[in-house]
């Protein structure tokens, strides 16, 4: 009897596991959870996944990875659920952006189950609720941005989607991990503007870029001409003052020898026979001038008495004269006047 028991049992079971509604093993959601095992008492669960156990068609517990034991008949295995990260291609749709362009756009979503609980009790079809909530997300997040700003701003984009999604499936035990756009497709005609648009800005920085070659040529070339006439400017005032100070040395220098000839000159007067020698000196000027005449211009004033050499040489001598008698006349002057002063200095003091 025991055995008939038995027998009647395992058939039960088999018409159980037949009958079973496979709510995860369809064909399009292999990558939700594997078949669903055969309650055999001892039981092996692999590890990363959850087996959501029913007993006489309630909830009762979800099997740990490894052994468990189940009571036949009375316990069957509902749903089993992976724990590792689910990727599912969201498809193809179109979407308008907030400027009015139609975009075709599809993407990949990245899911984990959190509680297996609310994944199996929570929704009926995990998959095609996250994806229609995906694509609806997608089309309202689009409708806020611009064409350009879709380019620029993906990651923000997916932010957005991944943050709306997480907030509508946690009543379903899944978390979003990450949302990534994979293909954006525009319109032909948005395409070509684009193009377009690409070619004219590039145009615009390469005259931009001609421009300030341009500018940065002519500065250099001001610059340049500037430094050269600042150094041109102080190479002729080098040169000035260069020339200004050998004349002045030369100045100085001829002083010197005229002032060095006059002492010497002087000197030789109060020799003996000064006086003979300043006359042929005189004559021998007056001779040299006398033949210098009517070289350097057309008019000549000549002399009464041209031919009276020894009658200028007189005239000079008798001019010499008088300046040397007037010379220590007023030496005497200017000594008598500095005695004075130093007397009149010195009586306050006595």
């Amino acid at each position: 009897m025991l055995r008939s028991l038995c027998r009647a049992g395992g058939a039960i079971l088999q018409q159980s596991q037949r009958t079973a509604p496979r709510l995860w093993v369809t064909p399009a959601q292999q990558r939700w959870a594997s078949s669903l095992p055969m309650n055999t008492v001892v039981l092996f669960v692999p590890q990363q996944e959850a087996w959501v156990v029913e007993r006489m068609g309630r909830f009762h517990r979800i099997l740990e990875p490894g052994l468990n034991f189940l009571i036949p008949v009375l316990d069957r295995i509902r749903y089993v659920q992976s724990l590792k990260e689910i990727v599912i291609d969201v498809p193809e749709q179109s979407a308008v952006s907030l400027d009015n362009v139609t975009l075709q756009i599809d993407g990949v979503l990245y899911l984990r189950i959190l509680d297996p609980f609310k994944a199996s009790y929570g929704v009926e079809d995990p998959e095609y609720a996250v994806t229609q909530l995906a694509q609806t997300t997608m089309r309202s997040e689009l409708g806020k941005l611009t064409l350009d700003k879709v380019f620029r701003e993906r990651e923000s984009l997916n932010s957005n989607i991944v943050h709306s999604i997480n907030q509508a499936s946690d009543d379903w035990g899944i978390r979003c991990l990450r949302y990534e756009i994979k293909d954006i497709h525009v319109p032909p005609r948005v395409k070509e503007s684009m193009q377009m648009q690409v070619e004219a800005e590039r145009k615009k920085r390469a005259t931009v870029l001609e421009s300030e070659g341009t500018r940065e040529s002519a500065i250099n070339v001001a610059e340049g001409c500037k430094q050269a006439q600042i150094l041109a400017s102080e190479g002729e005032k080098a040169e000035q003052i260069n020339k200004a100070s050998g004349e002045a040395q030369a100045t100085i220098a001829k002083a010197e020898a005229k002032a060095k000839a006059i002492r010497m000159l002087s000197e030789a007067l109060t020799e003996q026979n000064g006086n003979a020698a300043a006359s042929l000196s005189v004559a021998e000027q007056y001779v040299s001038a006398f033949s210098n005449l009517a070289k350097q211009s057309n008019t000549i004033l000549l002399p009464s008495n041209t031919g009276d050499i020894s009658g200028m040489v007189t005239q000079a001598m008798t001019i010499y004269s008088t300046l040397a008698k007037t010379t220590p006349k007023v030496a005497a002057d200017a000594s008598e006047e500095k005695s004075e002063y130093l007397h009149n200095q010195s009586e306050p003091t006595q």
